[in-house]
């Protein structure tokens, strides 16, 4: 049964980690943000995160976010990145619909590569970051 599920490749949809300015708080933060770049909206987006290090065996809780309708060529802010988990290796599985067909992808930020030193300009966001593809 669950061979015959076929889920297509996802092409335009990415994960971002970005520093940015808290103005409440006065300080650096870490999100995470999922991006659209896709000409369609995308319906009931899922995503499922966890951070973990295999080699010490800690894992973080799961957490769970949902988007009901994210728009094309938009962004949506997922989540806060403590810095203790920035140490670990940290995925997001993304789950959408685009019209009925369901699409799945996992995106991963290997352990030490959110950093300072890896920031890059993210053109959608208009922020440095580091972008998952």
């Amino acid at each position: 049964m669950k061979k015959d599920i076929q889920l297509p490749e996802v092409t335009n949809v990415f994960m971002a980690i970005v520093k940015e300015y808290n103005d409440t708080f006065k300080c650096e933060d870490w999100n995470a943000y999922i991006i659209n770049n896709k000409e369609v909206e995308l319906e009931m987006v899922l995503i499922v995160s966890k951070g973990y290090d295999e080699d010490k065996l800690i894992e973080t809780a799961v957490l769970r976010h949902k988007i009901e309708k994210l728009p094309a060529q938009s962004f949506a802010k997922v989540e806060l990145l403590q810095e203790d988990v920035l140490k670990l290796t940290n995925f997001f599985n993304v789950t959408f619909f685009e019209g009925s067909t369901m699409f799945d992808k996992k995106f991963v930020f290997e352990k030490g590569t959110i950093k300072e030193g890896n920031l890059r300009m993210v053109p959608t966001l208009n922020k440095r970051g580091i972008l998952s593809k």
